[in-house]
């Protein structure tokens, strides 16, 4: 009998999947994120689908602007304190194969673009506006997207696929 590829071993932070996934989140955050800030005006709509707009913000806070008015540097250390326990989790992780690996590099990769930006700016710059209607939900970047599809994939994995092996 054969273990399913899901239970297999997880590729680490170090692996070629770990470093290049990691890797291309954070180009791909903060590419974005130059480019809106480099051709978007402070605060401008621009619908682009009737749920999203391009919307530039500067988000002081964390997610959906928790946090907001904290000062930026216990911010940056709380944020990089989360990081290393993600990485340390996705190290001893011993099941899963690639589809953890994946939810943790994405995780990894999200928080390290947003880092980036808080650490230079002292702020995450937030440019894609979901909202429905004149009803708005949030502002968000790419990072941002890869820290929801991280922790779902794992959430996968553990509660679902972990379960029936």
């Amino acid at each position: 009998m054969t273990a399913s590829p899901a239970a297999g071993r997880v590729p680490g932070p170090l692996s070629r999947l770990g470093l290049g996934l990691v890797g291309f989140v954070v180009i791909l955050d903060q590419i974005t994120k130059q480019i809106a800030e480099a051709k978007l005006g402070y605060q401008e709509y621009i619908d682009i689908l009737p749920i999203l707009a391009l919307y530039r913000v500067h988000n002081t806070g964390i997610a959906f602007s928790f946090a907001h008015g904290f000062d930026s540097l216990i911010l940056v250390v709380g944020t990089a304190i989360v990081t290393l326990i993600v990485l340390y989790l996705w190290k001893s992780a011993t099941e899963g194969g690639t589809l953890v690996a994946v939810g943790f590099a994405l995780i990894v990769g999200g928080a390290v673009g947003n880092l980036i930006d808080r650490a230079i700016h002292g702020y995450v710059i937030d440019f894609l506006y979901l909202h429905i209607g004149g009803r708005g939900f949030f502002v968000f970047n790419l990072a941002d997207v890869a820290l929801t599809i991280g922790p779902v994939l794992l959430a996968w994995f553990y509660l679902f696929v972990q379960k029936k092996a």
